[in-house]
């Protein structure tokens, strides 16, 4: 049958493709791809050796020779400079590694969300109470805290002392949060949004 192609049939860089192109929608949503091997048609390339050593300025075919030799990746790093960057590398590897790289970035990323807070001018102490301990457990998340306050009827004559009231609950949980402005009246609420304190 002839000298089988390890760049084609054996080896880890196999295991490696196989897993990728099983993960294929996944990973094309998070990994930009490389043009490698015979998809670069550039007639001259830089070639930057698996360890990251100079081997100079070659002709393409010379360049895919040497990596055929090593049974690795000739891989385009920089298509946009004279002569272009290539690079010798395992490029099943390579992927593995930056698409796992980019999934443990995203999953060490906080997603910020505002929770609502909903005062009334006439609440009870008790209340007041039970939402201070929610806006410090969400504060404390890393979550910024919508504080609003709806006027009612009447209430729309005493503006001043709905802002009092909104100004106190955020004066109780000012050890786990801080307000950049004042509270604002907006139609018949009042709003202010309070920002988690930093470590």
């Amino acid at each position: 049958m002839g000298k089988i192609n390890k760049r084609i049939f054996g080896g880890s860089r196999c295991n490696h493709q196989f897993f990728l192109e099983k993960n294929k929608k996944e990973t094309t949503l998070i990994f930009k791809e490389l043009l490698i091997n015979e998809q670069i048609t550039e007639s001259e390339v830089r070639l930057i050796g698996e360890n990251g050593e100079m081997l100079g300025v070659l002709p393409i075919a010379k360049a895919r020779s040497i990596a055929d030799e090593k049974e690795l990746d000739l891989v385009l790093m920089n298509g946009g400079s004279k002569p272009a960057v290539c690079k010798l590398m395992d490029y099943g590897k390579y992927k593995f590694d930056a698409i796992k790289k980019d999934k443990e970035i995203k999953r060490n990323q906080k997603i910020i969300e505002v929770k609502e807070i909903q005062l009334s001018m006439t609440i009870s102490d008790h209340d007041i109470a039970y939402r201070v301990t929610n806006a410090k457990k969400f504060l404390s998340e890393g979550n910024k805290v919508k504080v609003s306050l709806r006027m009612r009827g009447r209430q729309q004559a005493y503006t001043k002392t709905c802002i009092e009231v909104v100004k106190n609950f955020c004066s109780l949980i000012a050890d786990a949060g801080t307000t950049d402005k004042e509270p604002e009246v907006n139609g018949k609420n009042i709003i202010v949004v309070v920002n988690p304190k930093k470590a």
